[in-house]
């Protein structure tokens, strides 16, 4: 069940995936309520599991040389245990940034992040040696970043009242 949530949520959730150090007053003040009530909203918000967690935003290249990569990976068999399998595998190599099971053609996308190419050619040949059940993968190199990961538009998802 999903948690009722009003304006005064949303724009909380707002200013904080685009701030998220913000100080709670600070917050309180922009979205109009005093610390007390802000703050509940706030701690409904994360006990609901729909805050996640606060992160900083790190810009890679400038910390050390780096590759993204993107894989997607189709199985040779579609059974619970061999999905079970390679999702256990796949959470226990640190070079996978991200992971998303798919519905359509392939199984898997997974996200890469190495130092180099001969990092990344180390984590397949380990998921192949690994015997996960991978039929086939495809590779694609990042070489450009055009849009970079930001502020969601929120209101796109939420039901609008077009009076």
């Amino acid at each position: 069940m999903m948690l009722k949530i009003d304006n005064r949520d949303i724009e909380i959730i707002k200013i904080l995936s685009s701030e998220g150090r913000i100080s709670k007053s600070d917050l309180a003040t922009r979205v109009n309520l005093t610390p007390t009530p802000c703050f509940d909203r706030l701690k409904k918000l994360e006990n609901a599991g729909i805050i996640k967690g606060y992160r900083a935003e790190v810009e890679l290249a400038k910390v050390a040389p780096h590759v993204m990569i993107f894989v997607v990976i189709e199985l040779e068999i579609h059974q619970a245990e061999t999905f079970q399998l390679f999702e256990n595998a796949i959470t226990q190599h640190d070079e996978v940034f991200a992971c998303w099971a798919l519905g359509g053609g392939f199984d898997y996308a997974l996200q890469i992040i190495t130092r180099d190419i001969d990092g990344y050619q180390r984590f397949i040949d380990s998921l192949l040696n690994a015997r996960l059940g991978i039929a086939r993968y495809f590779t694609y190199f990042v070489t450009k970043q055009i849009k970079a990961p930001g502020v969601f538009a929120f209101n796109m998802l939420l039901d609008t009242d077009p009076g």
